[in-house]
């Protein structure tokens, strides 16, 4: 296991996403997260996925927006179609 520089550290306090790491020899660009969100995600990665896992993200990720005054246009959009 490595750890993380002080840049790095200072990075990820800084910011409220993820951080992307590049690696200067190759360009490649790598995202850190916490091991608690990786855990989350994982099976979204593998052939075993199960769309059930992605539930409360996607809760989490709609539930500001829900409300939002915009999207009675899409509730609407068979009017709209026409």
């Amino acid at each position: 296991m490595l750890e993380l520089t002080l840049q790095q550290r200072q990075a990820i306090h800084a910011s409220e996403s993820p951080v992307r790491l590049v690696d200067p020899e190759t360009n490649a660009t790598f995202v850190l997260l916490p091991a608690e969100l990786y855990e989350q995600v994982q099976g979204l990665f593998g052939e075993d996925f199960d769309p059930t896992l992605a539930y409360p993200a996607t809760d989490r990720a709609f539930r500001e927006g829900w409300s939002d005054p915009k999207l009675d246009d899409y509730d609407r959009y068979e009017e709209f179609k026409q």
